[in-house]
Parts: structure tokens; sequence; C-alpha cells
């Protein structure tokens, strides 16, 4: 058996039951921008026995250092963002009532009917409004607005909630054939991947894990984290969308996919606020085909990661984003296929074990 082999069967056993359980309970916590208590607790539990170093900034990141032992170590950065989109409740209109605003990027239009839950105690309730029966034929021409929406908590709910609370959809995790369906998984497959990669951390880098806030809201915390540790490369490990439905025209070709369900890792060239360090592109494709790993590359379209905050600070941080592609992004429940998340972390672990200096030499291009 070759050595590429060896590495690529022994990567294949990182997901199994521990892995998935993992997942669900990040994936099941509630840390709308703002207030990411809830996953933060868990990141906190998993990468304290592993790191030399562990803090949480003035911001909320959690910042956590493992120091290898290489003679030609380089210092990595790798940001997985901890808030999902959610809710804020902003008014209290009695009888558990509450108007609400969008925390993030959410269509407004497919909110009506969701469960969700409330604080930190997960209250449940629904998003409601006026039912089809008593609108009007020009109303159903038109779709809902914001404000014309409200968290329905029931009448007891005025004594469970309260304005400013943080709201987020109530679907829970679940495993569906090779795929799996949960909400945040945007950026909880992150927050995964980067606890498994500091359990294994290669010892020719120096790995500098920010588990970051308010990324949803403006990349906010990695800007922060960044100039904390002050790297000489960046990663952003997170989830894009995937725009691989068929489309209406059956004689068409979908040729905007953006990424695709069971093409592997998606490896970022440009999107709408960083162009990927080019150098950092090619070692991820070498490493891929090196390896074995099926990749794509991520169409430029709008929209960013972390990245986009991380190459800007001090002086600069060559940077590039690795995502595992989802269906449905930003709404009550994604989709991904486990091969893929499973193909992104073999890629990254991969990628980090092959990792010198040499490759921040000045590219040419």
């Amino acid at each position: 058996m070759s050595p590429t082999k060896q590495i690529t069967q022994s990567s294949r056993k990182r997901i199994g039951k521990r892995q998935t359980e993992l997942l669900a309970e990040l994936c099941n916590a509630l840390s709308v921008s703002g207030d990411e208590q809830e996953v933060r607790e868990i990141v906190l539990r998993e990468v304290k026995p592993l790191c030399q170093q562990v803090e949480v900034d003035a911001m909320g990141n959690v910042l956590a250092t493992r120091i290898g032992s290489g003679q030609d170590k380089v210092q990595v950065m790798i940001a997985a963002h901890m808030d999902e989109v959610g809710f804020m409740l902003t008014q209290d209109d009695g009888d558990g009532i509450y108007g609400f605003s969008i925390v993030g990027g959410i269509d407004e239009r497919q909110l009506v009917g969701k469960p969700v839950i409330v604080g930190r105690e997960h209250v449940p309730g629904v998003i409601g409004a006026k039912a089809i029966h008593l609108t009007t034929p020009e109303e159903r021409k038109t779709a809902l607005k914001l404000e014309q929406l409200r968290i329905d908590l029931g009448p007891d709910g005025s004594g469970l909630a309260r304005v400013g609370d943080r709201a987020g959809f109530a679907t829970r995790f679940s495993e569906i054939g090779p795929s799996i369906r949960a909400k945040a998984l945007d950026d909880r497959l992150g927050v995964f991947n980067l606890i498994e990669l500091l359990r294994s951390a290669p010892e020719n880098i120096d790995l500098l894990a920010a588990f970051t806030v308010q990324e949803e809201v403006g990349l906010r915390g990695a800007r922060v984290a960044a100039y904390h540790f002050n790297p000489q490369i960046g990663i952003a490990v997170d989830s894009t969308p995937a725009n691989d439905l068929p489309l209406y025209d059956e004689d068409s070709e979908n040729t905007r996919y953006n990424t695709r369900l069971d093409h592997g890792p998606a490896i970022y060239l440009m999107d709408g606020a960083t162009i990927a360090d080019r150098r950092l592109a090619e070692w991820l494709m070498k490493t891929a085909e090196g390896e074995g790993i099926p990749y794509q590359i991520r169409q430029p379209n709008p929209g960013g990661t972390d990245a986009g905050a991380i190459h800007k600070t001090r002086a600069g941080v060559p940077s590039i984003s690795v995502s595992v592609p989802q269906r449905y992004c930003h709404t009550a429940a994604g989709l991904i296929r486990k091969s893929d998340w499973e193909d992104t972390l073999r890629l990254l672990s991969a990628a980090l074990s092959r990792l010198n200096s040499k490759i921040l030499t000045p590219s040419e291009a």
C-alpha cells in the first residue's frame, strides 16, 4: 500500500459517531451574532485540553494556540465563526407576542410559520402572520414584510423572554442517508473542523485557532483575532452556498452553480471580500491532487468569509478560504453531504502537514 493511500484511508476514519455527535451539539446550540455563549462554552470544553494557551478576548472570540516543535514552523491562523444568523426581540406586544429584527442575512419572505427557539432557555415559539384565509387578493400579490411578522411564544411567553433576547430556527440536527440536515451548518461545520485540526495539529506549524464572533454581521471578530495573533498565513474554514439545483428549463444546464454537493471541499479564488493568495490556492490544490481528495473551485460571487478581515490586518496576511458546500444556507434547514464534510477535513489536515515557510516565497505572477 502506498504512503498516499495510507494517509487517505486513515483520514477517512475522522468522521464517526463521536464526531457526528459533537457537530449535532454545536448545530443545536443557539448562538446568534452577539450572543455566542452556548457555542463558546462547547468550544472551550473541547479545546482547553488540546492547547498550551486558550483565552477569550474582549469581543468574545476564543483564541486557542497549539505550538509545534518543528524547525521550520509557520504560524497559521485558522478562523471559524461561532455565530449564526437569527433574530433579536425588539418589541414586546404583550401576551407573549414579540416584534423582532433580523440578525445577519435572512430572506424574510420564507419566515412565516417557522418554529423558533428564544433565549438561552430555548423557549419554543413560532413566527406568525395573518393567515391566508384573512388576506385580501391585493395583499396576496406582495410578499410579507418584516414588520408584519411576530414571534409568538404563547400567553406565558412574556415571563420567559424579554426584548434583546436572541432567537433562532428550531430545526434539530438529523442524518438523512448520505446527508446531514441542520440549522447553523454555517459555520458549525467550520467550528467542528477547527476543533478536530487542533486534536492532531502537525508539529511543523503553530496552529493559531480563532473561533470568532459576529462574522454574519461584518466579519468583526476575525479582525480583532488576526490583530492579536499577527499570523504568517490566514485560513477561513466555513460553509458556502451550493447553487446546484436543476433549472426550471429542463433543456438548460445550470452553469451558475457556485458550488455543488458531492464534489468535495470548495477552494476560494475570489469572493466579495477577498482575492485569495495564489500561493495558498496552489498549495491546497496540489495537496488535494496528491492525496486523491476531490475538490472544486468556488465560483466568484458576492459574500465573504472571515478571510476578508484577516487579510487586511496589520501589514497584511496572505489568506484563503476553504468551505463545505451547503444547500439552503441561512434558512431554517441547510443540507450537506457527509462526504464533502469529511473531504474538507482531510484536505485541511493533509495540507497543514505539508506546510513550510517556502510557501511564502513571493510569487512571480
